[in-house]
Order: C-alpha cells, then sequence, then structure tokens
C-alpha cells in the first residue's frame, strides 16, 4: 500500500510539473508566434489587397470589440488619410478552417480584395480558391457577396464547392463584422 502510495505521489509530481512546464512554454512563445504570423501571413496579404497605402498597416492596427469578439483592424491610409481597412475572417472549409483577409473601400464601402490567409483544402482542387481566377471576382464587388448558385456574382471554383463556399462565408463574416464597427474605425483613423 505503502508502495503504491509513493508511486501515485511522485506520478502527481511529475504530472504537475509538465503541466507547468507546458504552460510556461505557450506563454513564453505567443508573442512570437504572433509575430511571426503577422510577419509571415497577415502582411502579405495585406500588401496583396493594397499595396498603395503610404502607411504601414501592420504597425498601425487596432483591435475593436464587435458582437462577434475582438477584431484585428488594418488601416490603409493615403496623404494621411484613412481609404481602406483589411480584416481577417474565418468559415469552416473542406479540410478545416478557413483564413480570409478582406480589404474593404471605407468611402465607397466595396471590397478591394481578399487573400486566403489559413486554409487546409484539398492540394490543386480546393487550394484554387487562392488562384486569381477565383479571388479577383471579389475586387470592387459590395458588401453582399455570395456564390452564383445562391444568387450572387462569384463563380464557385469547379469540384471545390465547399472551399467555395468556405471563402465566400469568411468574406460574408468580415463584411458584417466591418458593417458592425465602421463607425468606430473611422472615428478612430480620422
Amino acid at each position: 500500500m505503502r508502495e503504491l502510495a509513493k508511486m501515485v505521489i511522485v506520478l502527481a509530481v511529475i504530472c504537475g510539473l509538465s503541466g507547468l512546464s507546458l504552460s510556461y512554454l505557450k506563454q513564453t512563445t505567443a508573442p512570437l508566434i504572433e509575430a511571426q504570423v503577422l510577419a509571415r501571413v497577415q502582411a502579405p496579404a495585406i500588401a496583396a489587397i493594397y499595396s498603395a497605402a503610404e502607411n504601414d498597416p501592420v504597425a498601425e492596427r487596432q483591435q475593436f470589440d464587435s458582437p462577434s469578439g475582438t477584431i484585428t483592424v488594418f488601416p490603409y491610409k493615403l496623404k494621411d488619410k484613412l481609404v481602406a481597412v483589411a480584416l481577417e475572417a474565418k468559415s469552416k472549409g473542406y479540410g478545416g478552417d478557413m483564413g480570409v483577409m478582406v480589404g474593404f473601400d471605407v468611402e465607397r464601402d466595396v471590397l478591394l480584395g481578399i487573400k486566403i490567409t489559413e486554409m487546409k483544402e484539398t492540394a490543386g482542387i480546393g487550394t484554387l480558391v487562392d488562384a486569381p481566377k477565383f479571388s479577383s471576382q471579389f475586387k470592387n464587388s459590395g458588401l453582399a457577396v455570395d456564390l452564383k448558385s445562391k444568387g450572387g456574382a462569384i463563380d464557385a471554383v469547379s469540384g471545390a464547392t465547399i472551399s467555395s463556399t468556405a471563402t465566400v462565408g469568411a468574406v460574408q463574416k468580415a463584411a458584417a463584422q466591418y458593417q458592425a464597427i465602421k463607425a468606430h474605425i473611422v472615428e478612430t483613423w480620422k
């Protein structure tokens, strides 16, 4: 009995130390991971949507509270005036979450474009939603986008209906978030 109690105590100590170690590791690496995502994923996506910005959208990003949670917004400025913003939204795709960075013209309330930031779709089929043939359809469209099969103007990628639907779903979420916080966005960068 005493031997069993000793093993349980040793096992509990090992599990406790392992848990503390993992917790510490997660806390110390979280800022590094966030910096890498900004530098290697979000910044190139932002630049692909709107390359004419005279500011650094990543450095000037702000967080806003919305009914759907906290949203990070990246501003585009020309001559120190806010002309557009970008934000990222996610939707469920075939292989998991699909992240889409969406740019909005704040004066005209149209989409500037989109760029996929995260996907685990089938190579050669679902990944075609990141190709210009599909993604360019969003440029200069209104905020109410949808697939042609649902009455919209966006042609789905043949054979990748789920991936196409996920992309449009993420854009729709981003548009709803943008509309919910637009007044705060304009006020922040006037």
